[in-house]
């Protein structure tokens, strides 16, 4: 049997879906990055299926044909898995993994990510470089093969025997506290320091030991020996074709207790490094060379204001003099991820764009039928990842939507709405239990508003779904490509039909449109969910009496205030949710960047007040379940445990899903698989009216 085949499998038994079995899902292919070789014959990409004890999700590399000829071939079988592939000039495919060293017998503690080499020509993977802290990112140069890799670094380690001594004490003194100097103190769902993210020029990599030769050994030269505590892993930067430059964006103070990003060069011979782009009014950040290494493209992201949200754009910039161009100047959408053509004339980027998650061209020179207006290659989906072949003849991208989870395509670098069949590989889902339409709606004051309705199947207008308004995240995005965490599928396999609505503060719809709920959250963006949902329950195959409403993060926020707003729907639920506005804007991982729309709650209370839940809570009948994570610092637990007295001390029928070791979204499969099951029978209980079935192992 295939690998390929081997991940498929079914047997007799097998539900119509993979979304009719909670376990049959969660062990689902998972698909995510791609690397392209120099000579374009080979596209890798990472799969991630569930480890032999079913408690973790496990990446591997497999090799995509590019052409579509050939089936998908698995490269890898580590024990530890595999990820963030990328190529060598000369072929080799270099890799990061926590595999044991196989010239060593040594094992225990906690194993870090090294760097690993799999050769062109075939054979076994080798070992090229290792860290005690680990390797987290790697970026080579096209044509050098030069490498720099991205490797935490305490404080005052000159080198990598003081950097290990210093952890050494640490742990043998028994210390964890972490003592902070500036705003901010964590990320996401960790703490910052007291190591820092640092960049190292390797170079070229050790030569393989070959019998009658010695191997060469790797030069770690710190890029970055000012490096002070960044947001990110560090992993922002791209290496010149030419090896001569490192590109990187860097965190500066911007106020007392503020961020931004510039962007930074660094000459490698010398170690000089110098500023590129410093806009005091902006973050600049995703650089990317040219093919023959004289220019950057980067992307700006213009700073929000209690006025105005941000608005994003490219920029061209000369390496040698700084001068800068803007590239999208008059483009109404927020483009990301640019890169050059092949031959460097024009500038693939993605971009929201009403549902979709599209591949843009822009001219650099104007020549083009178009000028210098970017032109969309895609019709539907969504996009990531995207790589440009080196002869310019394709272009490779990961392509999902609601009716695919990602998968790898081959997209003509010029035409103009394409929507490409997916080139064969190990993460296809051939069916899904119903159909996906588009909806539209008109909101109060004239707006179009989109939205994505999954229906199950069987239903219709005598038989009609019940049915589940779900609000998506950020809430600078929108609902337009596949999530392994809010899967729409899952329940319409248990016969709901699923909303996924994009109100005010969606992007891929204008400025404007963003506008039209910047600072008021409980106003546009409420008033859009409901007019989707009218339209949707004015459909003969939706059910209007037997509804839900439920969201993550700013979705659980707008979950909480529907609670507050309406008592429409017969159950909400609520996960990783804003609750007291005041309270999270001072709890939060980076307080600094709300409070530019919201203002200091102390001297601009207003927003606060008018869009803060808590402040409704009396008005709530709906009953709720409340999910949250211990280790979510974007949103603190306080706020799910706020909520969740507030809601039992007013006698609200609610339950609490609680995980102490998940952070804002739900990583393990164990846990992914009871958040499913809760949910589903909280919704059944409540929007179904069948009996509470608890599930077994909460």
């Amino acid at each position: 049997m295939s690998d390929t085949a081997a991940l498929v499998e079914q047997s007799d038994d097998t539900p119509p879906s993979p979304f009719h079995r909670i376990a049959d899902f969660i062990a689902l292919p998972r698909l995510s990055g791609l690397a392209l070789s120099p000579d374009g014959r080979r596209l890798v990409t990472s799969v991630a299926t569930l480890d032999a004890e079913g408690k973790k999700w496990q990446s591997a590399l497999w090799e995509v044909d590019p052409a579509g000829q050939r089936d998908a071939r698995r490269l890898t079988r580590g024990a530890t898995g595999e990820s963030a592939p990328v190529f060598t000039p000369a072929g080799d495919l270099l890799f990061t993994s926590t595999r044991p060293d196989p010239a060593t017998t040594e094992s225990g503690g906690d194993p870090k990510p090294a760097l690993w080499a799999l050769p062109a020509d075939g054979g076994e993977a080798r070992l090229v470089l290792q860290r005690s802290s680990g390797v987290s990112g790697v970026a080579v140069a096209a044509d050098t093969g030069d490498v720099v890799v991205v490797a935490s670094t305490m404080p005052g380690a000159a080198d990598a025997e003081a950097d290990e001594e210093l952890r050494t004490r640490r742990k043998d003194a028994g210390v964890s506290a972490l003592l902070h100097e500036s705003y901010p103190v964590r990320y996401w769902d960790h703490d910052l320091g007291p190591a820092v993210p640092h960049l190292f020029w390797i170079g070229a990599l050790p030569a393989e030991d070959v019998p009658g030769t010695s191997a060469t050994t790797p030069q770690w030269r710190d890029l970055t020996p000012d490096a002070v505590p960044p947001l990110g892993s560090g992993s922002d930067l791209a290496v010149s074709p030419d090896g001569r430059f490192v590109a990187r964006s860097e965190e500066v103070p911007d106020g007392p207790a503020g961020r931004r990003s510039r962007l930074l060069l660094i000459e490698v011979a010398s170690g000089e490094t110098r500023v590129l782009v410093d806009d005091p009014q902006a973050d600049v950040s995703a650089a990317r060379f040219s093919p023959d290494s004289e220019r950057v493209v980067c992307a700006r992201e213009s700073a929000s204001t209690y006025a105005e949200p941000p608005d994003h754009t490219l920029l061209l910039v000369d390496v040698a003099t700084a001068e800068t161009r803007e590239l999208t100047p008059d483009f109404d959408r927020w483009p990301s991820a640019p890169q050059f053509s092949a031959d460097g004339t024009a500038v693939y980027f993605l971009a929201d764009d009403d549902g979709r998650h599209a591949v843009f061209r822009v001219a650099l020179d104007g020549s083009a039928p178009e000028g210098n207006a970017p032109v969309r290659l895609t019709d539907q989906g969504a996009y990531s990842d995207l790589q440009v072949a080196p002869d310019g003849s394709a272009l490779y991208a990961l392509r999902s939507g609601y009716d695919t989870p990602p998968v790898p395509v081959r997209l003509d670098p010029q035409a103009p709405g394409q929507d490409p069949a997916a080139l064969p590989n190990p993460g296809t889902i051939s069916s899904f239990p119903g159909t996906l339409r588009e909806l539209d709606a008109t909101a109060s004051d004239g707006t179009r508003v989109q939205s994505w309705l999954v229906l199950p199947e069987g239903a219709d207008a005598a038989s009609p779904a019940p049915l589940v308004l779900w609000v998506h995240g950020g809430p600078l995005m929108s609902w337009n490509s596949w999530s392994w965490r809010w899967t729409p599928w899952v329940l319409a396999a248990r016969g709901y039909a699923v909303l996924l609505p994009n109100p005010a503060l969606s992007q891929g719809f204008g400025q404007d449109f963003v506008r039209r709920g910047w600072g008021e959250w409980g106003d546009a963006p409420y008033t859009d969910l409901m007019a989707a949902v009218d339209a949707a329950e004015a459909l003969p195959e939706v059910d209007e009496t037997r509804t839900a409403a439920m969201g993550g993060s700013f979705g659980g926020y707008m979950a909480n205030w529907i609670a507050t707003q309406t008592d429409r729907f017969r159950a909400i639920v609520t996960h990783a949710s804003l609750w007291h506005l005041d309270a999270f804007m001072g709890a939060t991982d980076a307080s600094y960047y709300w409070e530019k729309e919201f203002g200091d709650p102390l001297t601009e209370p207003k927003r606060y007040e008018q869009n803060s839940p808590h402040r409704y809570a009396d008005a709530i009948r709906t009953p709720m379940l409340v999910i949250h994570g211990d280790k979510d610092y974007r949103v603190p637990i306080g706020e799910g445990l706020r909520l969740w007295y507030d809601l039992q001390k007013r006698g609200v029928p609610s339950k609490f899903l609680y995980f102490p070791d998940e952070n804002h979204w739900v990583l393990t499969p164990g846990n992914a698989a009871v958040w499913y099951e809760t949910v589903l029978a909280f919704l059944a209980e409540h929007v179904l009216g069948e009996e509470w079935r608890r599930p077994e192992l909460v």
